[in-house]
Order: C-alpha cells, then structure tokens, then sequence
C-alpha cells in the first residue's frame, strides 16, 4: 500500500507504524506537490532581496555563519553537499527507525516551509520504496542537533543530486531524528505493557494474591484513569480464576501492581503525545513561512526547531517504568519461591528439580534496567565546542537508555512468567481461562521443573519470544 500526504496532519503515529514498521511506500498528493512548488518560488524570490540574511544559504554554516555570500558564491555554496557532519559512527540504528526519520523528514516540505525543491523532497519519500537505506549511526550523535545522523541517512541522495539553495539544509536540519526515535519506543511500549499486565495477572493468580487489591471500587476511589485501565485490564485476565486464595494480604510488590503498571501506561501515554505532536510540528531551520497580509513576500525564520524537548523526557519516563516493573519481577519471583512467604511449596519444588537460582538473574535485569534509566539533562558539555554550537541534544542516549530498560523488562517478565507457570505446576492449579495460552507458550519453551538442568537457553528464549511480541507489528527488523 502507499500512503498518500497532503497536509502535515496526514503523518500521525498511525502513519508512522504503517511507514516505519510495515513498510508501506508514501508519496506527496499533487495538491502538497503544487504548494510546495509555489513555496520555493517565493522563497527564491526572497533571495533577490540583497539585504536579506539567510543562515546556510545566504551565509556559511555553523562557526561560518558571519560570512555574507554573493548570489554566485550562494549557488557555488549549495551545489556542495553537506556531507562534513558525517562524523558519528557505531552500531546503526534499527531500519525501522531510519525509516521513521525518514517519514517525519517529509513533515517540513509537505507545506512548503522547507522551500525545498519538489523533486528533491519527492526523491526523499522515494527514500521509502528502497529497502537498502542508508545506515544512521546510533553512537556518537552529541551535536546540537541532528545533522550528524541526518547527513549519514541523506549523503547518498545529496551526492547523486544537483542541489540548489537551502536543499542540504533542508535535508539534515531539524529534529526528525528525535521524533522517529520517540515514536518507535511509544509504538512498541503498547506492547510491552500489554504483555506486562497479562504476565503479572498470571503471577497474581499463581501467588493465589487476594483480589481485593484489584477490585472495582478502586477504580473509582484511585481518580486515575490509567490506573483504573491498568485494574481493568488485570480483572479481564483473571477473569474466572479461583476462589481459593491466600488467607491475608500479599506483599507489597503484588498489592502495587496496578498503580506501577498505571504509571508506566501514563509514560506510555505521554511518549505517544510527545510522538503525535513531534510527527506533525515544522522543525525546520531556518523555516519559510508563506505570505500572508502583514508580510506578502513571506518570512524566512532562524529558530531552535532542531532541539525537540519532548522528546527525551518521554523516553525517561519510559525507561523508568522499565526500570520499576523489572523491580517487581525481581521481587515478585523470588517472593513466590520462598514458601515462607508465598505459603506455596519452598522453591516451588518439583522432585529435583530447583529454580532459585533465577533469583539472581531476575535481581540482575532489575538493576540493568535501573542503570539504564537516569533521568536525562542536556549534555554539560558544550556541544562540539565551537561558535554557536553550545547545546547538544541527549535524545540518542534517551532513546538507547530505554531500549536497553526494555529488554531487561522482557527478561523480568520472562522469569516471572516461568516462576508463575512451576508455581501452577507444583500446586496442581489450572489457569484461568484467558490466562491459559500464555500458559502453554510458557511451557512450550519452559517446561515444568522436575529435574535440575540449565535454565538459561530457555529463559532466554522465553525472553525473545516476549520481545517478537513487543514488534511484532515490524516488517522491517528491529
């Protein structure tokens, strides 16, 4: 399928999930074609005024933004690719998030307020027909902006082209990067918290939890509403689960359960708005903004569009619910396994078989995950260190700290998910019914403990499994 831009409201994070991670082709309507066209007319218009003053097109770049360009050194200057900021390098990112960088690039042509030439910006989306994007280098991204990564992503298109002024420019500024990064991580946190509400309403049921922890009344009485989807959600999974539980309250790690999970589905929440509004914003700089009755020739704007403060926030409060829920699987596993507490059998015992030493790992995913969650500020350091270039964006390092608090997740959620299918194991119990395919897959890949053996390769499988699940929806690779 192709997906077909008109206006900026047409890239949404729906049109991101079917661009960026089921691959569908996207292309401009002839109507975004026709005002992006009239757009570079009035700018090129501008530039016959002799006083006007545009950044990188009319002047050099960066630390040679004093120079002042005459009309033929303005040509001689664009026809040159941008290609000096290709400096970052190391593990590429994922191709699905190139793709999204390049999707949300399109944001600033579609109404002309790049000034792009059509044909350049047309190429761009073409971008998305090749299945051989260029590589964008996940390390090393500590510039003000985004040019380092935007010129790996868009130097081959810059070379096998005549450029004419502001084209390079409107290629590699701006924060698409930023974006593409944000929604990726707020596409697959839907996932991730399904699959955490129904592995944690199985080690509810497996610990034999009172439900009253759960109950309706809390819906109302929490005045939260994810918190009331969160208590929700566990109610659906448990539905049909036994009335035989335990004769008083469970630890505090089960009791919690739905304001954690609320949490992390509010951060959820606030990565998709972060991403939605990000998606559709101009970022570009400088920025063309057309004629209107106050300025008829239109308006040529130096801003700070390529530094996207959204966008690094939402990844923390991503990562830090990670972070907490691999705390609860942490707690929740070993609690269930100690008989003193659970009133389950010790170490959910099966013959010889031994679990126990999950316990560690389970403690080591948590504390991963935590180290991989600090709360991100802009870099102390002075952003490269020359001219006006002396504020870095962290949204790299954001977005890398809360992959890595993901996974670890997926490797919490699988040792609990272990832990709870032995612990329905030793005691004989079925799950509840919507609970029981999990179950199954569980088992497929960990089957009840007997006898001792090596738990590792399973677990890790089982973790695997969990993160397919989380991109499932990804064509494309993760």
């Amino acid at each position: 399928m192709t997906i077909t831009l008109d206006t900026r409201a047409d890239i949404t994070l729906d049109t991101c999930y079917r661009a960026a991670w089921q691959g569908e082709d996207v292309r401009f309507s002839a109507a975004a074609l026709s005002r992006m066209a009239a757009c570079r007319e009035m700018f090129l218009a501008l530039l016959e005024d002799p006083d006007i003053v545009i950044y990188g097109v009319t002047s050099g770049y960066g630390h040679r933004a004093h120079l002042r360009f005459t009309p033929a050194e303005r040509r001689e200057h664009a026809r040159r690719p941008a290609l000096a900021p290709a400096t970052s390098f190391g593990e590429p990112v994922p191709r699905r998030v190139a793709r999204a960088m390049v999707l949300a690039r399109l944001t600033n042509f579609v109404e002309g307020h790049a000034a792009i030439t059509p044909s350049l910006a047309e190429a761009v989306a073409a971008m998305l027909a090749d299945p051989g994007l260029p590589p964008v280098p996940g390390l090393g991204n500590g510039c003000p902006g985004e040019i380092q990564a935007l010129t790996s992503l868009f130097a081959p298109l810059m070379q096998s082209r005549d450029l004419a002024e502001k084209d390079a420019l409107s290629l590699i500024n701006g924060s698409p990067c930023a974006v593409a990064l944000n929604a990726d991580a707020a596409l697959a946190a839907r996932a991730r918290l399904e699959l955490a509400i129904e592995v944690f309403a199985l080690s509810i049921e497996a610990f034999m939890a009172p439900l009253e922890a759960y109950d309706p009344a809390l819906d109302l009485l929490w005045e939260d509403p994810h918190e009331a989807a969160v208590l929700r959600g566990l109610r659906t999974w448990l539905d049909g689960a036994t009335d035989r539980r335990r004769p008083y309250q469970a630890p505090v790690s089960w009791r919690i359960v739905p304001r954690v999970l609320g949490q992390a589905r509010r951060a959820q929440a606030q990565a998709e708005e972060a991403a939605a509004i990000g998606l559709r914003a101009v970022s570009d700089n400088p920025v063309f903004i057309p004629p209107d009755s106050t300025n008829p020739r239109g308006r040529i704007l130096s801003n700070g569009g390529y530094h996207n403060a959204k966008a690094y926030p939402a990844l923390d409060g991503l990562a830090a619910s990670w972070a907490d829920l691999a705390l609860l699987c942490d707690r929740q596993s070993t609690k269930m396994m100690d008989g003193k507490v659970s009133l389950l059998p010790d170490k959910l015992a099966a013959g010889d078989g031994y679990m126990g030493c999950l316990g560690f790992t389970a403690a080591a995913f948590a504390e991963q995950a935590r180290r991989a969650a600090p709360r991100t500020f802009l870099p102390g350091s002075e952003g490269g260190g020359f001219a006006q270039n002396d504020v870095a964006v962290p949204t790299f390092l954001s977005w890398r700290g809360e992959a890595e608090a993901g996974r670890c997740l997926d490797g919490g959620l699988a040792i609990l998910a272990a832990v709870s299918s032995q612990a329905l194991h030793v005691t004989q119990r079925a799950a509840p019914p919507r609970l029981e395919p999990l179950v199954r897959i569980i088992r497929d890949i960990v089957p009840p403990v007997r006898d001792i053996r090596p738990l590792a390769g399973e677990i890790e499988a089982l973790q695997r499994l969990f993160t397919a699940k989380v991109f499932a929806g990804a064509a494309n690779g993760n």
